[in-house]
């Protein structure tokens, strides 16, 4: 039986902040990445594959080459936003972030939920357990090349995805 959504009783205590991830596939470490899937596949594969496994996506990433007006360039760091492994790659280290970081925080309670579609994050905090100053402090510090900014709740509404969340 559903819920009258006329007769759910507010929690004033919770807000919305949305994240947006700052130029995330040119953030992105590629050296790192490759060192976390490596980890990540030997749990489940001998050196040998994973080895082989490795070194295709170092060559599929070292050939990171797009065009801009007839000429063709080669980003000195981070992945091609046109490349087909790049999000997959950008999905590995973020998801590697969120295991180590993000996880922990949300035992505490101060974050009530957590989620994330690509390079978009939506928090809904606790306002008696946090503030959005230690939370943007907080996950503006895990790693030097991500960086995020935040997009603060209006009138108790957020756009996410394209969604006005209530």
């Amino acid at each position: 039986m559903a819920t009258d959504p006329t007769k759910l009783k507010l929690n004033e205590n919770r807000k919305l902040i949305r994240y947006d991830i700052k130029d995330l596939y040119v953030n992105i470490p590629i050296e790192e990445t490759l060192t976390i899937t490596k980890s990540m596949l030997l749990k489940s594969n001998d050196a040998q594959i994973t080895q082989q496994i490795i070194t295709l996506m170092k060559l599929n990433l070292s050939q990171n080459y797009f065009t801009f007006l007839n000429k063709i360039y080669q980003p000195e760091k981070g992945l091609s936003i046109d490349s087909p492994i790049s999000c997959t790659i950008a999905e590995i280290f973020l998801q590697h972030l969120e295991d180590i970081h993000i996880k922990q925080v949300l035992g505490t309670k101060n974050i009530i939920s957590y989620t994330r579609h690509v390079g978009d994050t939506l928090i809904i905090y606790d306002t008696k357990r946090t503030n959005p100053n230690l939370i943007n402090k907080y996950i503006n510090q895990i790693h030097t090349n991500i960086k995020l900014n935040p997009k603060h709740e209006s009138n108790g509404c957020i756009s996410f995805l394209g969604l006005l969340i209530i």
